[in-house]
């Protein structure tokens, strides 16, 4: 697809060829960075890892790396993409879906290809949801802390059920489909707000309303 001009191209393609090895500058890195480049890369490109931000400040690091692998906190302007180009840098690889913090019209104007993940798995995001539901819901931080002291009364700690309770959803994307379903597991009532009604959670009763209605239902 093209953004601005310039081509912002998805890495989920079939029948994609081989790139030719590079050497890669990967900013705003942690060790499980180095840890999954490792295991998904092999000995094909050679990775050059950086724990600081990409910004004006930091782009001469990037100085001969003909690829930068960025993330959500790195800021490839117009000055930092120009910088890039003079030094021979031809891609920007971001390693998420938002692609906010990169200048796409000083790429296409310095003819740097800009790529991006598709997607995030909606269930990770959705499951991860509901943990933090039911952690809330039956005070299980409150009860670890208390635990981890030796303190084993129950004062404070009544939880109470999520079943057939009535939940509200703010957006109904990727996300929000998944979690209904999820939620829909507990028997709850589902009330969503979202500009664009989802079939798929609508087929699951999930019933569209106001942000209003959805504040007072949740009462």
């Amino acid at each position: 697809m093209e953004v601005d001009g310039t081509r912002l191209l998805l890495s989920r393609r079939r029948h994609s060829p081989r790139l030719a090895s590079m050497r890669v500058a990967v900013f705003s890195t942690k060790q499980y960075d180095r840890e999954f480049f490792a295991m998904a890369n092999g000995s094909m490109h050679e990775f050059h890892f950086f724990e600081p931000h990409l910004d004006a400040q930091t782009v001469a690091l990037a100085t001969g790396f003909r690829a930068v692998c960025v993330f959500v906190n790195d800021r490839v302007s117009a000055p930092v993409m120009e910088v890039l180009a003079r030094s021979g840098t031809r891609l920007v690889a971001l390693r998420c879906a938002g692609y906010n913090n990169i200048d796409l019209s000083a790429a296409a104007k310095h003819g740097i290809v800009v790529v991006r993940v598709p997607a995030y798995s909606p269930h990770a995001v959705a499951e991860h949801a509901l943990a933090l539901i039911l952690a809330l819901n039956r005070h299980l931080l409150r009860a670890y802390n208390r635990v981890r002291e030796g303190n084993f009364a129950l004062d404070g700690l009544l939880g109470s059920e999520l079943h057939a309770r009535t939940a509200g959803l703010i957006g109904t994307g990727q996300i929000g489909a998944v979690l209904a379903k999820l939620l829909r597991g507990f028997d709850c009532t589902l009330l969503a707000v979202d500009p664009y009604p989802n079939r798929e959670c609508q087929a699951l009763g999930v019933r569209y309303v106001s942000l209003h209605e959805v504040s007072n239902g949740l009462i």
